[in-house]
């Protein structure tokens, strides 16, 4: 019994001691393997301007009136560098662009010398130009690094889209761009109080200071009690935005108001009117018919007028969104049911072709506005967007539901105000 204890313990003790040996030695060969020498611990440089800051001291100020860069060279004794610089500035940046209250920051050396090594002017809050002082005299642009975040929010309207994008807590600017999206699906000068809005967009950042807004992704609007989303899709490389079923928020106008005719007098600026024998514009196209033939809107919209004038006859104008306007002449009659105020549909009758007021003989005088300004009917360009293709709906379904969610999920940020105040706002807007 001793004997094999004894064989045990002896087992045991040289297991140990083999043990150690290999263990040492393996730690041994590890950290006699690593090269001290080579691992260094880089200190994280402070840049700005991507110069680092922790090697000069340095003063910051703002241009004043009457201010120029001899001004600012003299004001730091560096008069007698302004004229080699001034030559490097040359297709890079002109000297004589700089700027009231744009800011610049001045780089010293941190010896007792306390030389100027630098001098950076800003143009924007983006861009920079860094005039080199030292050696090399050199004169340079610069970028600052722009980052974006994707944000979202979301508002009610009270008294204006403008006001509700305020109480939203983003810049108004962003008002622009939504209804450039719901250009064709929205009447953005007929907005009705209570209409919501919800956006996804991208915000613009350089260290942490907002310097602006990129584009809205996505979208939802609630407008005459319809909802209308805009999912953002790629479909033949064009980025478009679509509503929940894949149809394109982006409508075309048709090609004409009516469906057989001829063109008998163009766009023109100097026409020999056929009665009163005097030349003056044309801004609109004549479409020779038939008395009677049916004239259709050219898209939806809203009638804002619909009259008789002694040159045009029986007129009516359409308003089909914030952008075009069509107007139609020497109508014979109007269609039932179409008066100011009205909704049509693209294609809708809205009355037939006459001659009423100064025309020699059946025609449509058919008119295009564009933010206000008579264009030629036949230069229109309002090209369809096909909707999502049988191909792309799988992808288009998910890309729809994660939006879809996102936008269900914002909540609507509303200003605490008297609401007295705000409808006394709204009413006075209306009328």
């Amino acid at each position: 019994m001793k004997k094999g204890m004894m064989i045990f313990a002896s087992v045991f003790i040289i297991s140990v001691a083999v043990y150690y040996f290999y263990n040492n030695r393996f730690k041994k060969e590890t950290v006699n393997n690593i090269d001290f020498d080579t691992i260094k611990v880089e200190k994280k440089k402070n840049l700005l301007y991507n110069l680092n800051v922790d090697s000069f001291n340095i003063e910051k100020g703002v241009i004043l009136p009457e201010m120029f860069l001899g001004t600012l060279f003299e004001k730091y004794n560096v008069l007698n560098k302004l004229n080699r610089i001034v030559k490097k500035t040359k297709g890079i940046f002109d000297v004589r662009k700089i700027g009231r209250g744009k800011n610049y920051t001045v780089f010293f050396s941190k010896d007792t010398s306390k030389t100027v090594n630098y001098i950076v002017y800003e143009k924007n809050k983006k861009d920079y130009v860094v005039f080199d002082l030292t050696d090399t005299l050199n004169v340079y642009l610069g970028e600052k690094e722009v980052k974006t975040e994707i944000k979202e929010t979301g508002g009610i309207i009270r008294s204006s889209l403008w006001f509700a994008m305020e109480d939203a807590e983003v810049n108004p600017i962003l008002a622009n761009d939504l209804s450039e999206i719901y250009a064709w699906s929205v009447d953005f000068f007929g907005l009705q109080k209570n209409d919501k809005f919800k956006i996804i967009y991208e915000e613009k950042f350089i260290n942490d200071t907002s310097i602006g807004y990129g584009k809205i992704i996505a979208a939802y609007f609630e407008h005459y009690n319809d909802t209308i989303y805009a999912i953002p899709f790629k479909q033949d490389s064009i980025l478009s935005f679509y509503d929940l079923e894949g149809n394109s928020l982006r409508k075309a106008f048709l090609k004409a108001p009516l469906k057989f005719s001829r063109i008998s007098s163009g766009f023109t600026y100097a026409r020999k009117h056929p009665i009163l024998k005097i030349v003056r514009p044309h801004l609109g196209v004549d479409y020779a018919a038939p008395s009677g033939t049916p004239v259709h809107a050219l898209g939806d919209g809203t009638v804002i007028k619909r009259l008789f004038t002694k040159g045009g006859g029986n007129y009516i104008k359409i308003k089909h969104n914030s952008v075009y306007s069509t107007g139609y002449m020497h109508l014979k009659a109007f269609a039932k049911g179409v008066n100011v105020g009205s909704r049509v549909k693209q294609g809708q009758v809205i009355g037939f072709v006459g001659m009423t007021g100064l025309a020699t003989g059946p025609h449509l005088d058919f008119r295009v506005w564009k933010n206000g300004k008579n264009i030629n009917p036949l230069h229109v360009d309002a090209p369809p967007v096909e909707p999502i293709k049988e191909e792309n709906i799988d992808t288009f379904n998910i890309v729809k539901k994660d939006f879809k969610a996102r936008l269900d999920s914002i909540n609507y940020k509303v200003a605490k105000i008297d609401t007295a105040v705000v409808d006394t706002v709204y009413l006075h807007e209306k009328q």
